[in-house]
């Protein structure tokens, strides 16, 4: 994947699967997962991101995750995996380590726990540019770091070759049109908030990285290929009808609920690491409620 090419479409935040016990990856359910999702119809993969509890993982259990992610996809859809520190030095290894498994693009979200001025954050982001030959995605998420990427900051970091886009989690639609309006053309905007993909598009926003889309690949999709398609009545739909599942996200701790959502389709990706907890009866049997109003729950 060149640096700006086939940079698209639903990119589901892929959950890690866990055994029961919470101790290890699962790696049998790590390749039914990625399977459902290219069946699905999405446009690739990330690993090792948020909702994949990259900051719950060692680095070797990360290594790992995208190891096996990159061996089932085979080169069908790009992959893209979290390599995110609070130090650059960190960040820079990790991005390395990517580069040397063959993933196909870095994501970085910004650092977190500490606040850098925008020049440090600019600098953090060359130097993990520099570091390596990958397409880079800067990501912004500032309600769970509290920092936050500026438009003239990010319109900086896209005139470096390979810092090919953004995954924008602020849920600021005025952000996020700064951020189209103001970058290169092939700069691409990717939505990070699952219920605003289609406002995102309509801004010109290139896709989504969705947590939502784990559990319901097809119907992320619909959204994005109805709207390529012209059909925006159609996409209007479905964003309409993946509503209920974002916003079960409140049901429990970020991330058990998308989890707890695979479990009841069979999907086995277990716990959320501690002092993550598993839902309760009550948000189970709501959470329940949301997957069979959108007919995703096995028959019988």
């Amino acid at each position: 994947m060149t640096h700006r090419e086939r940079i698209r479409g639903i990119i589901p935040a892929m959950v890690t699967p866990l055994h029961p016990d919470g101790r290890s990856v699962n790696e049998a359910s790590l390749r039914r997962l990625v399977e459902h999702l290219i069946a699905g119809g999405v446009h690739g993969l990330f690993a090792t991101g948020s909702q994949g509890e990259f900051y719950a993982l060692t680095d070797d259990e990360r290594l790992r995750v995208w190891q096996v992610t990159l061996d089932q996809v085979a080169g069908r859809l790009p992959v893209y995996v979290g390599t995110g520190a609070v130090c650059t030095q960190d960040a820079v290894r990790l991005a390395r380590l990517a580069e040397r498994v063959g993933a196909d693009a870095i994501s970085v979200i910004t650092p977190y726990f500490i606040a850098p001025s925008q020049a440090e954050l600019y600098e953090h982001y060359r130097a993990i540019a520099e570091a390596v030959s990958l397409p880079v995605l800067l990501y912004t998420n500032p309600g769970r770091t509290g920092v936050n990427l500026s438009v003239d900051t990010v319109a900086r970091l896209a005139e470096i070759p390979n810092i090919a886009g953004i995954k924008d989690s602020s849920g600021d639609m005025a952000l996020m049109g700064e951020y189209i309006r103001c970058c290169p053309p092939g700069f691409a905007v990717l939505a990070g908030r699952d219920t605003l993909i289609y406002g995102a598009l309509c801004y010109g926003a290139v896709g989504a990285i969705a947590a939502t889309a784990n559990v319901a690949p097809a119907l992320v999709c619909r959204i994005y290929e109805c709207f390529l398609a012209g059909d925006l009545a159609g996409a209007a739909e479905a964003q309409r009808r993946l509503a209920p599942l974002r916003q079960a996200f409140g049901l429990g701790s970020f991330p058990v609920v998308i989890k707890e959502a695979l479990d009841m389709m069979g999907f086995e990706a277990g716990p959320a690491r501690l002092p993550i907890s598993p839902l309760n009866a009550a948000q189970r049997i709501e959470l329940r409620r949301v997957l069979e109003g959108l007919h995703l729950l096995p028959e019988g």
